[in-house]
């Protein structure tokens, strides 16, 4: 079956046995956005639910894991970090052809510019503040507490991130791109000391993984957990902050060129030390080598899902378009350590 096609009565029937209150499937919509793991909007006579599963073909080691998410989502839920309700994990391949999981449908807003055109510059100081508000919020959370402890390796992540990454560019790689052969030498060169630092980690914290309040500046859920770990809180603040430095043109939405005064929007440096106030912390060191790994990372990441097209498993119509930023992405690092040399 198509990858963007579910087998709704062999779901239905394992849905209603396995999910209390669950009945009546009508529905499996795929989503349009999303290039990782095909989401699904299931309608039912019980209410609206929706489905994450693997992707069909062969998957690059350690990737697409939705057990993971769905474990971090169910430890969340009493938090003040706002995820959906988790219903169910199933690990049989055998009721739609992949693990997959159930949460519960949150209705919000999901925007995709971080401009927010179409909002109010009073609107948009509020929304980045909660989304600052929200990131703090998840790197204070007991991860012993609740039951994380384990998620992932303590210590040296960056230095664990960099050879994972390397290890998943190569494995996907297309063509030579210099940038990124540049980047996997320099990363482990200027690899900052370990600082014992240890928090729960997004790993694609942005502002299009968030669902917001319908007519409030609250995140009522943040989503797509897949790449979550114990890891460097730094990393996740270095990730959003990248689109304060890509520009806002094609399927780059970020805040270069920007006026963002005008827009109410908060600068880098001003975003930062909000988030270090909320933190108890007193500034970043090693900034330029947290951003030049995120830029390395997600130009690994948008490798891969060029990779996926070329072999026709990818999740979204737009994954050959996207795969192609990989090579700026990589440039962008680049710049930016040699103008920090």
């Amino acid at each position: 079956m198509p990858v963007d096609k579910l087998d709704t009565d062999s779901l239905g029937k394992y849905l209603t046995e396995t999910i209390k209150g669950f009945a009546g499937l009508q529905t499996a919509e795929k989503f349009a956005g999303g290039q990782s793991n095909p989401t699904f909007l299931l309608t039912a006579d019980s209410g609206e639910y929706v489905l994450r599963r693997k992707p069909a073909g062969h998957l690059l080691t350690s990737a697409h894991a939705v057990d993971r998410e769905f474990r971090v989502i169910s430890a969340l839920a009493d938090t003040e970090v706002p995820v959906a309700k988790a219903y169910h994990l199933c690990e049989d391949d055998g009721v739609i052809g992949s693990m997959f999981y159930v949460m519960g449908f949150v209705d919000g807003r999901i925007f995709w510019d971080p401009a927010l055109p179409d909002m109010k510059s009073g609107d948009r100081t509020a929304m980045y503040d909660e989304m600052n508000r929200v990131l703090a919020a998840l790197h204070s959370v007991d991860v012993d507490a609740l039951g994380l402890g384990d998620f992932g390796k303590p210590g040296s992540y960056f230095e664990r991130q960099v050879g994972r990454w390397t290890k998943q560019y190569v494995a996907a790689e297309t063509e030579t791109i210099e940038p990124m052969d540049e980047l996997m030498r320099w990363l482990p060169e200027h690899m900052p000391v370990d600082d014992g630092q240890v928090a729960l980690v997004h790993g694609d914290y942005r502002l299009d993984n968030m669902i917001f309040h319908p007519t409030e500046s609250r995140v009522l859920a943040v989503v797509d957990w897949e790449l979550s770990t114990l890891g460097h809180p730094f990393a996740d603040l270095a990730y959003q902050c990248m689109q304060w430095r890509l520009p806002n043109a094609g399927i780059s939405k970020g805040l270069a060129g920007t006026d963002r005064k005008a827009l109410g929007i908060p600068t880098e440096a001003d975003y930062v030390e909000r988030y270090c106030r909320r933190t108890g912390r007193n500034g970043i060191p090693d900034w330029t080598f947290c951003l030049a790994f995120s830029f390395f990372r997600l130009a690994a990441i948008v490798q891969g899902v060029h990779k996926r097209a070329l072999d026709g498993n990818a999740s979204s119509a737009r994954a050959a378009e996207i795969g192609k930023m990989a090579r700026p992405l990589a440039q962008a690092a680049v710049d930016l350590i040699t103008v920090a040399a």
